[in-house]
């Protein structure tokens, strides 16, 4: 005889079978926003509830020290990504001197501001140039005062001195904070403005392979993303599993520069270029940067919806808008794109025994959905939980939620019900949890959420 009953958070179905009862349960989905780790809009240059920069304008030079939190509630959505950049004088003001200090800073804030940090070290730009020391000690320059660009010094990065000097510093940030569980990628910065590889004085591709090979030394277990400006590096860096970024998002031409536009006339064209880059995203993050902000863009009379559709179409996990306001009619369609903004999971059908003894092994099928626009990249256990008023017994999974894609995961298989388990009605409960920690870290798109994080999805009666 079928019977039906309800959970808060599940419709559960009861078949008889020859030996025991199946539940077959399908949790409700939601349509919340889910401020989950590693994927969203990113903080830049500052924490999350941190006042946000006025205007349209911000700063490159990322902050030395502690960053105030603001006095009240700001008007930014919230985020669990604090993207930080600094010039390599701030970090490395004398050779060997390093100030490590300054990203131990960042680290700290981002961990109490719930984010994790994104970082990128930049050799110079027109306003902050290279270290003194550099300047000084008989490197070789790529330019000449007398050139159109000649008041900015910019370094010959085929000079061993440049080359050596550079790599020093990644490395010795890398045998620093490789791994470390606050920081979620590390841009690879090699040559020319801001590191992001282009300009007219780029070295020999021999050398610009050896300082992007620095960092897959340096950073072996920190996810990596690669400048998306120049076609030979990005397809290198993310053939070897790179991530890659790109810094003018949503510019869609302007007549000052004669409607030439960087979403028109140069990333999809640099994306077909090579097959291989469209399925980057798979294994490695795409993370975009706006070019301006997105006043700017209301400014320039660009619509927003094509812009923020292809972020999801390039499978994003993470935008920079530099931590300046989004003009208020744009906020609900921001709110809709942040919903599918990374990966957003959800379990759409669970079956298992209705009853099972103590000490014998539980066969359990999933459906999982992934419905947002990435996967998720760094490791999270995905666990089950027996929990009754006394007694809890918790088993993870052999599932690498890495490798779920937009679409359809299913797990099969089973798990051990712990021997010690009293007799008794027991809670199904689900989670992902941090490997460190072991505590939830995911939120799902399903209603069955308690307190401690886990989803109550389910019931079964221990023997």
């Amino acid at each position: 005889m079928t019977k039906q009953r309800w959970l808060p958070a599940a419709t559960l179905i009861l078949a008889a079978t020859a030996t025991a009862q199946t539940v077959i349960v399908r949790p409700k989905t939601i349509d919340s926003t889910l401020i989950n780790p590693g994927i969203g809009i990113q903080t830049f240059q500052r924490f999350s509830g941190q006042a946000i920069y006025p205007g349209a304008r911000w700063s490159e030079v990322g902050p030395e020290g502690k960053v105030a939190d603001a006095p009240g509630k700001v008007d930014f959505p919230s985020s669990t990504l604090a993207y930080l950049r600094w010039f390599w004088s701030q970090l490395e003001p004398e050779r060997g001197r390093y100030r490590w200090e300054i990203i131990d800073s960042a680290l700290e804030q981002a961990h109490q501001h719930h984010q994790t940090l994104m970082l990128r070290i930049m050799p110079y730009d027109e306003t902050s140039p290279l270290p003194e020391w550099y300047l000084k000690s008989g490197a070789k320059r790529a330019n000449k005062p007398e050139d159109k660009d000649g008041k900015i010094w910019s370094p010959d990065s085929s000079d061993p001195l440049y080359r050596q000097a550079w790599s020093e510093l990644i490395h010795e940030a890398g045998r620093r904070y490789d791994g470390h569980p606050d920081l979620d990628a590390v841009d690879i910065s090699t040559a020319g403005y801001w590191g992001e590889g282009w300009g007219p004085y780029l070295p020999d591709w021999s050398v610009q392979q050896e300082l992007i090979d620095v960092y897959f030394e340096s950073f072996q277990r920190t996810p990596k993303l690669v400048n998306f400006d120049e076609l030979h590096a990005l397809v290198y860096a993310t053939k070897r599993g790179a991530g890659w970024r790109l810094d003018c998002w949503g510019d869609m031409g302007r007549p000052v520069r004669g409607n030439w536009s960087h979403m028109f006339d140069l990333y999809p064209e640099q994306l077909a270029r090579d097959p291989s880059l469209y399925d980057a995203w798979r294994t490695g993050p795409v993370s975009l940067e706006s070019c301006g902000t997105p006043l700017s863009w209301k400014k320039w009379g660009f619509d927003v919806k094509p812009i923020l559709d292809q972020a999801l179409l390039w499978h994003a996990s993470s935008i920079n808008i530099k931590s300046t306001a989004i003009p208020e009619e744009w906020k609900a369609q921001f709110g809709e794109f942040q919903k599918k903004l990374g990966y957003r999971f959800a379990l759409r059908r669970l079956e298992h025994p209705g009853v099972a003894p103590a000490g014998s092994m539980l066969t359990l099928k999933m459906w999982w959905q992934n419905t947002g626009s990435s996967p998720a990249y760094h490791e999270y256990l995905l666990a089950v939980e027996f929990r009754s008023k006394t007694a809890a017994s918790s088993v993870t999974l052999p599932v690498d939620v890495r490798k779920w894609l937009p679409g359809d995961s299913v797990y099969e298989g089973s798990v051990y019900l712990d021997a010690s388990l009293a007799p008794g009605q027991y809670a199904v409960r689900v989670a992902m949890l941090d490997p460190i920690t072991r505590k939830p870290v995911i939120r799902f798109a399903m209603e069955g959420l308690a307190d401690d994080g886990w989803y109550q999805v389910s019931e079964i009666k221990v023997q």
